[in-house]
């Protein structure tokens, strides 16, 4: 049974907040699917929208569209992240798929991001799960299988950052907002640990080199090949996950992405008062967002998203999985 969250029609003249794009009226909606869409070993609930402009076409009539995965935070759901953000507006107005995973956790919510199983490619828990759906899309669709991106907040944004470790062969590029480094809940058991503990309380530091080891033992024999982009953000006053988490982040990726660990540009005020940007590596394959004086409640940033994916680009110059060298 199809779930529908049919949104009002937007008026011509309003124009979105996050780049002055108008916003445009649409039939499409939420839809649950029930299909079986692949591995899905915890049941991961799956919901998508597609945008009536790539429902009318098929292809070759249409290029293939990009898909953006959005899980949602702890004690959300994918109503919540749908609801919540620009994303399905921006999808009308851009054309790509956005997929909205459903937590199987029915305690609280949040995403498994340390079983053995989450952190492996293709090993089970909820990444598989979303993958399966990401590879699902792209075949129901005929989408770019070059041009899939991650996004999202909190335990959010620890789903992306093991999306990104894990399944770098199929995400393009990824931003996590007050996220968490690759593996930093791993349960020493393998199992899946709640929320809390040393991690977020930022009492788990290690080297740049165990951070990237970590990455590297996710996908054994995935060796050198193409890293994704990642971008994260956080607030320096998080009172749920620590700003520790921050700089243990910056660690982790420019090490797995042969960056140095100092920026090599830094701006300050952007995108907002207060925030300041940190560019690694003269590709800009690593950018970091230090929020001063901002929780854990961090405000979304999807025009900065939409720019760091290419997300609004239709021709054939889009950046795309593989396309740049770091």
């Amino acid at each position: 049974m199809l779930l529908r969250a049919h949104r009002a029609l937007i008026g011509l003249g309003l124009l979105l907040s996050t780049g002055g794009t108008p916003l445009l009226a649409s039939a499409a909606s939420l839809q649950k699917v029930t299909a079986d869409f692949g591995p899905n070993p915890r049941n991961v609930g799956f919901y998508i929208y597609v945008p009536d402009s790539i429902l009318s076409q098929t292809a070759p009539a249409r290029p293939p569209p990009p898909i953006l995965v959005n899980p949602h935070w702890c004690h959300g759901d994918a109503q919540a992240a749908y609801a919540g953000s620009q994303w399905a507006r921006l999808a009308d107005a851009h054309g790509f798929i956005a997929i909205y995973p459903d937590s199987p956790n029915a305690a609280d919510q949040c995403w498994d991001v340390s079983s053995a199983d989450t952190l492996a490619h293709d090993g089970g828990g909820d990444s598989l799960g979303i993958a399966s759906m990401a590879r699902w899309a792209l075949a129901e669709y005929g989408g770019d299988p070059a041009r899939v991106f991650a996004t999202g907040v909190s335990s959010g944004a620890m789903m992306v950052e093991v999306l990104l470790g894990a399944y770098p062969d199929l995400f393009a590029a990824g931003s996590a907002f007050a996220g968490v480094p690759f593996g930093c809940f791993a349960d020493p058991a393998g199992g899946y640990a709640v929320w809390g503990g040393d991690c977020a309380e930022g009492r788990v530091t290690k080297t740049a080199a165990e951070w990237a080891a970590l990455v590297d033992a996710a996908y054994p024999g995935y060796g050198d090949g193409w890293r994704p982009k990642v971008q994260i953000f956080h607030g320096t006053d998080d009172e749920v996950l620590d700003y520790v988490n921050y700089g243990e982040a910056i660690k982790q990726w420019t090490a797995v992405l042969g960056l140095g660990e100092e920026p090599v540009n830094t701006t300050l005020d952007t995108p907002v008062a207060g925030w300041t940007k940190s560019v690694y590596g003269e590709s800009g394959w690593f950018e970091a967002y230090s929020a001063a004086g901002v929780t854990h409640n961090i405000q979304n940033q999807e025009a900065v998203v939409m720019d760091w994916f290419d997300l609004a680009c239709t021709t054939d110059n889009c950046f795309k999985w593989g396309d740049v060298a770091i």
